[in-house]
């Protein structure tokens, strides 16, 4: 759309919630500039995200456009904020609501959305209304009319007018599938059925799409490098082409709510393989947005932050303001020791790049569902975040040749287009990992890769099913016994592979007519195997199971070890190496203008700690990092084609022992708590790592 020249984003940034009832008197009665931006110093913040207009449909500036807040005790409340940190440069992107707005949803219910399902955001059961219009809870604006697209328009170009801010926000831009009578009569123009969920799911994205393109169009025309960002809560894995209408992405993701913990790292790698400058959301919150009161301890910032700048994402912070404008001072103070570390990095932050040698291909791509977690591909990165594996998280559109092993988690159909770039990937020496029904051809069911085995038409039928490893392939931990498989098997036929593993029936499923004991019956003690479990060759490595899905599901670290002995094989010198715990986490980063490589070792393991987020929109039990412990003798060893000429920890400057053991650098990190980043120092262009940066 094209050409803009977009200011990077900054590191240590708030988001800065102020979503505010009609009914509170006296809003912004105790701001004070001076309060405001010395509790944003204190604690080493340097972008603030204020609102123009929030989800109850108030602007809290005068404007001509929507309606003031009618409670204002001053009139131009973001204007005093944007003047107060302009002056401490403190950048101020502004926040604009889009499809929850209150005050519209009933002076304009003509814009309301109609849900399918007649549901709300959060709905209350003794509620029986048209709408929900009882629940206390936002009612959806559809987008599909043209004089609210208008007025979202206008909102922006008259907040440029006014602040010339660096940047846009505009939240709830969601595929809400609608079915007001403007949808449907789109839908029947477009030959889309309203009754059917697809065609209403094609719809919104339609009428999503055609609202970002007209926004941006206008905001680009005033304002060519204005950022804009778009949110739905979520980085949809449907192509770069998705994201032409933003400036860079922002991954909502507050691990204590209903994201959790496994989240943000599988959409970080693949924000990162986009290409564009992003941000990692998460918030002070101990439990989610709109928790007044609630605090989340400094050690659990700290491990979110650093782990966010580990994975190539610049910092966010969500926070929500006082409706009088007072800002919370014990808020800042849990938040200053994490941006204080931040800040300490941030020149072995700057154009660092994670040297990236394996690719998930993501399921979400290839899946019709919307949900912001999909399991083959969260429990595909876990698996690697645990074996401290760097990787990405891609989709067919993008380039496999800089990777060295491609992972097709659980359920990737292979059409002819996709066969024609793995096999010229596999052409090119890379190697691809496949489970489950991955590598199937969608028309035919057939295998359409090359990969020394054929599927049958039969599945197998005892579930679940058992499998006993052969051979030594596999790591310590890896039971020789017949070990129990939670998922489906798939029947294959070994044709040019090595058989590494074979599948066992138990005795019988389990039912009303024969059952053995409280879950299922033992693996049979007479009955030959019945299957191939594991295959391997000189490029494909196999696995009959949904194996990714499973170890999200169970967590059984067996599952890892199939997948580990696997790898090993297919990637016998990873890059990185360290004695970490599974719970640790690790990147390799390149820094090719200061001639670096920056190695961030990372541990804090959280723990369900509760058993259910309180009033949550979807049940989730509560993850949380409270107070995490030192390691010791810790070491991490990393392969480089030279030795550096200084290793030293990036924080206090102390100088690390290193040695050389073969292409590797060991260094002895020592002490770790929450986060170590170790830097390796050459002299000289040439680095000479291998594997895709990003």
């Amino acid at each position: 759309m094209g050409k803009h020249t977009f200011k990077p984003l900054r590191y240590r940034q708030i988001h800065l919630d102020f979503h505010t009832s009609e009914h509170i008197p006296d809003v912004g009665r105790d701001f004070d500039a001076e309060q405001f931006v010395t509790t944003l110093k204190d604690a080493h913040v340097d972008s603030v995200t204020l609102f123009a207009r929030c989800h109850h449909g108030w602007c809290y500036y005068p404007s001509e456009v929507g309606a003031a807040h009618p409670q204002m005790a001053k009139p131009d409340l973001l204007g005093e904020m944007v003047d107060a940190c302009r002056a401490a440069d403190i950048e101020t992107p502004i926040y604009i609501t889009v499809q929850w707005d209150e005050n519209l949803a009933r002076t304009r219910p003509d814009w309301l959305m109609m849900n399918a399902s007649n549901q709300t955001h959060d709905n209350a059961p003794i509620d029986g209304s048209a709408n929900y219009q009882l629940t206390a809870s936002w009612h959806t604006l559809c987008l599909n009319n043209v004089g609210y697209r208008q007025y979202l328009i206008d909102m922006g170009l008259e907040i440029i007018e006014r602040y010339n801010p660096p940047g846009l926000f505009y939240d709830i831009v969601s595929p809400f599938e609608c079915v007001c009578p403007k949808c449907v009569d789109r839908m029947h123009a477009n030959g889309l059925d309203p009754m059917v969920q697809a065609d209403r799911k094609t719809n919104v994205e339609a009428v999503n799409e055609q609202f970002r393109q007209e926004l941006s169009t206008a905001i680009w025309a005033r304002s060519p490098n204005m950022r804009l960002f778009y949110n739905c809560g979520h980085i949809d894995k449907r192509g770069a082409k998705r994201f032409e209408t933003y400036s860079h992405l922002e991954i909502e993701s507050l691990p204590t709510g209903p994201w959790g913990y496994d989240h943000f790292p599988v959409n970080a790698r693949y924000a990162a393989a986009i290409g564009k400058d992003f941000l990692g959301q998460t918030g002070k919150f101990h439990t989610s947005w709109g928790e007044f009161g609630g605090y989340k301890q400094s050690d659990a910032l700290t491990y979110e932050c650093a782990q966010t700048v580990a994975l190539g994402a610049k910092c966010l912070i969500g926070d929500q303001l006082h409706p009088l404008g007072e800002m919370d001072a014990d808020t800042y103070k849990f938040i200053a020791p994490a941006y204080a570390h931040i800040e300490a990095l941030e020149p072995y932050l700057k154009d660092a790049k994670q040297v990236s040698e394996v690719a998930i291909l993501s399921s979400e791509y290839f899946g019709e569902s919307t949900a912001r977690s999909q399991p083959s591909d969260d429990g595909a990165v876990r698996v690697l975040l645990e074996l401290k594996i760097p990787f990405d998280v891609v989709d067919p559109e993008m380039p496999f040749a800089s990777y060295k092993v491609l992972v097709l988690p659980d359920c990737i159909p292979v059409d002819d287009q996709l066969k024609a770039k793995i096999e010229g990937f596999v052409n090119g020496g890379g190697k691809v990992l496949l489970t489950g029904t991955s590598g199937k051809h969608p028309k035919s069911g057939k295998l359409a890769l090359n990969a020394g085995f054929e599927f049958d038409e039969t599945k197998i039928e005892f579930t679940p099913s058992y499998v006993k490893i052969e051979g030594s392939t596999f790591p310590e931990g890896t039971p020789k016994a017949p070990f129990v498989m939670y998922g489906q098997g798939q029947s294959i036929t070994v044709t040019g592979a090595e058989q590494l593993g074979a599948i066992h029936p138990s005795y019988f499923n389990r039912s009303y007519k024969s059952f053995c004991s409280h879950k299922h019956s033992p693996v049979s003690g007479d009955a030959a195997p019945i299957g191939a479990a594991v295959t391997l060759n000189e490029s494909f490595a196999y696995i009959a199971y949904p194996i990714f899905e499973m170890y999200q599901s169970v967590g059984q670290p067996i599952y890892k070890y199939l997948i580990q002995g696997l790898l090993e094989q297919l990637l016998p010198a990873s890059i990185l190496k360290t004695n970490l715990p599974s719970g640790g986490r690790a990147t390799v980063t390149q820094q090719d203008t200061a001639d670096r490589l920056i190695v961030h070792l990372l541990y804090g393991a959280p723990q369900q700690r509760g058993k259910q987020s309180p009033e949550a929109v979807t049940p989730h039990p509560m993850e949380l990092i409270e107070d995490i412990p030192a390691l010791a003798d810790i070491y991490a060893a990393v392969r480089t084609p030279k030795a550096p000429i200084r290793v030293y920890d990036a924080i206090s400057g102390e100088d690390l022992v290193f040695t050389r053991e073969g292409d590797y650098i060991v260094v002895e990190v020592g002490k770790l708590h929450i986060h170590r980043a170790v830097i390796l120092e050459f002299e000289g262009g040439g680095n000479a790592t291998s594997g895709r940066v990003v």
